[in-house]
């Protein structure tokens, strides 16, 4: 037999399965997988709903917990690989969102997850003003990515006119895309995982020769500022001799005075 809900009456199962879902996830998680009573728990209270009814049970669960609930189930882990999981989580997370037109530019919009992980890292990462500008965050995940997952990224000053261009291209000045390109370099270099690949990422942009060019596509003198500081404070242990002292004699050309705990003081 089919079992059929109103609106309303779906509306309100889906909040209380979530917030059971929340209770009891860690037990369900953790547990063995031979462990029939509690995967018989799962089917019985969740497990045998259609997918849209799951979706909305998901998406009402903290975003931190996703990446469990998903490893809870095979058939769990594919509604997350699909598309209607992460348009209604847009929908409901950031309606107004939902039916955001494409852009012109470098930086592609993406599918719903693409388009979901950008608007988070806007509301929650790069904040402006408390206004969730989608753009922003693909910007930031696309420097990301190009910091973090390219085996040679490109030259920093291609990564920085690449989102020049993408801002001036949906009619931002040139004055309010500079601004906002440095404060994505910002986030993104604050966010960048701690081990040998970013040190030597953030070493190759310390020993960037400095190219002349025109406002807004220079290279703003904060985003170097925190290059040399990350290197300095957070992988000061990871130079040898000679690399140290090479930096060191940038960092004393590009800025003075330097601090004095660039020095280890």
């Amino acid at each position: 037999m089919k079992l059929t809900l109103s609106p309303l009456q779906s509306f309100n199962l889906c909040n209380y399965l979530a917030e059971d879902l929340k209770n009891n996830k860690s037990r369900i998680v953790m547990s063995d997988n031979r462990d029939n009573d509690t995967l018989t728990s799962v089917d019985n209270s969740i497990g045998r709903l259609p997918d849209h009814l799951l979706i909305e049970i998901f998406i009402r669960v903290p975003v931190s917990e996703w990446a469990q609930i998903a490893c809870v189930k095979k058939h769990w882990a594919s509604l997350f690989l699909g598309e209607s999981l992460w348009h209604a989580a847009i929908t409901r997370t950031f309606p107004s969102a939902s039916q955001a037109k494409r852009w012109p530019g470098p930086i592609p919009r993406g599918l719903s997850k693409r388009r979901f992980a950008a608007l988070y890292v806007s509301k929650h990462i790069v904040a402006l003003d408390d206004e969730i500008d989608e753009i922003v965050g693909h910007t930031y995940l696309f420097l990301k990515e190009q910091l973090e997952l390219s085996t040679l990224p490109p030259p920093s000053g291609i990564l920085h006119g690449t989102i020049i261009d993408q801002f001036i291209s949906c009619g931002k000045s040139r004055e309010v895309a500079h601004e906002l390109a440095s404060q994505i370099w910002l986030a993104v270099l604050d966010n960048l995982e701690e081990n040998w690949h970013t040190f030597l990422v953030l070493k190759r942009l310390a020993l960037e020769e400095d190219v002349f060019l025109p406002f807004p596509y220079s290279r703003s003198i904060k985003v170097q500022w925190r290059v040399f500081e990350k290197l300095f404070l957070d992988f000061r242990d990871c130079f040898g001799h000679a690399d140290f002292y090479d930096v060191l004699g940038i960092a004393k050309n590009k800025f003075q005075p330097i601090p004095s705990a660039w020095l280890g003081y």
